[in-house]
C-alpha cells in the first residue's frame, strides 16, 4: 500500500516512515506545502489543509499539525509553534520561562488521514512532559532540545528516532494511524 504524506519537514517524513513501513505501508512525500488558517485548534487547522490536498493528491494521504503546549504560557506558544520556533526558537522560550516554576508542557499531534471519496478519519496524539531549563541534544527538530517527556530524563534532542516514536506525540498518533491502516491491509 502506498501513502502520501504532505509535509515540508524532513524529521517529521523520517519518524513516520521509520514507523509505517514497519507494517509494510511505502511512504511517499509531498513537500509542496498547504495553506494553513489561523485557529485556535489544530484540528480546524488540519482538517482545512487536508481539504485543500485532496484537490491536489489523487493516492491515500495524510498530514500532520503538531503544537508545543505551556501551561505557565496559558499554552502559548501552541498552534503557532512553527512560526515561534522561526522568531524565536528554543533560546526565546527558556528565555520565557527563566521565573516559572511551573514547567508543564505537552506536545499535541493531529493526523488527518484522507482518501478519495472518503470521510477524513483524525488521530490525535498527546505527550506530556516538562520544559527544561537549557537545551540539551542536537537530534530531532524544534523544540526537542527542550523537551522532555514524562518517564524520561532526556528531552527528544537527545533522542534517536526509534526512541522518540516510543514517547513522542506523533509517534502516538501515526501509531493510531498505522492501526487503522492494517485494518485495510
Amino acid at each position: 500500500m502506498e501513502i502520501v504524506f504532505a509535509t515540508q519537514n524532513r524529521g517529521k517524513f523520517k519518524e513516520a516512515k521509520e514507523k509505517l513501513e514497519r507494517i509494510g505501508i511505502k511512504l511517499l512525500h509531498y513537500d509542496k506545502g498547504y495553506p494553513e488558517i489561523q485557529a485556535d485548534n489544530l484540528v480546524d487547522v488540519a482538517i482545512y489543509g487536508a481539504r485543500y490536498l485532496s484537490r491536489k493528491i489523487d493516492k491515500p494521504f495524510f498530514l500532520e499539525d503538531a503544537g508545543l503546549f505551556i501551561r505557565s504560557l496559558n499554552g502559548f506558544p501552541g498552534v503557532y509553534s512553527a512560526y515561534v520556533f522561526k522568531k524565536i526558537g528554543c533560546r526565546g522560550i527558556l528565555r520565557l520561562m527563566e521565573a516559572e516554576e511551573d514547567r508543564y508542557a505537552e506536545f499535541r499531534s493531529v493526523i488527518v488521514y484522507k482518501e478519495k471519496g472518503k470521510k477524513a478519519k483524525v488521530f490525535i496524539g498527546t505527550c506530556q512532559g516538562m520544559i527544561s531549563h537549557e537545551e540539551r541534544g542536537t537530534k530531532g527538530f524544534g523544540f526537542d532540545p527542550i523537551f522532555i517527556p514524562s518517564g524520561s530524563d532526556k528531552t527528544f534532542g537527545e533522542m534517536d528516532v526509534r526512541e522518540k516514536n516510543r514517547y513522542s506525540h506523533r509517534g502516538k498518533s501515526i501509531e493510531m494511524l498505522a492501526k487503522y491502516l492494517r485494518k485495510k491491509l
